[in-house]
């Protein structure tokens, strides 16, 4: 048993809100959780994610390795001369 006075109050029911709507019910020190985003509006879970390319980096490093279709990484020239 917990000693008596030293702990927070325990809600085994505390509500979870987002957006004003009760997204679920966890146990808590707080009776209600205002969140602004769980798994449930989150673009990694709804599956709306989209990786956003800020000035062509993921570009300029698929053909930095040649990794881009057509770009073929060049071959050394000192081997060409042998």
């Amino acid at each position: 048993m917990p000693k008596s006075g030293i702990h927070p109050e325990w809600y085994p029911d505390a509500k979870v809100i987002c957006n004003g709507e009760v997204v679920m019910h966890v146990g808590s020190t707080r009776p209600e959780i205002n969140v602004e985003v769980w798994s449930g509006n989150h673009p990694f879970y709804t599956g709306t994610q989209k990786i956003i390319d800020a000035e062509g980096r993921v570009d300029r490093f698929l053909r930095k390795y040649g990794m881009l279709s057509g770009n073929q990484p060049k071959e050394n020239k000192t081997e060409e001369n042998k």
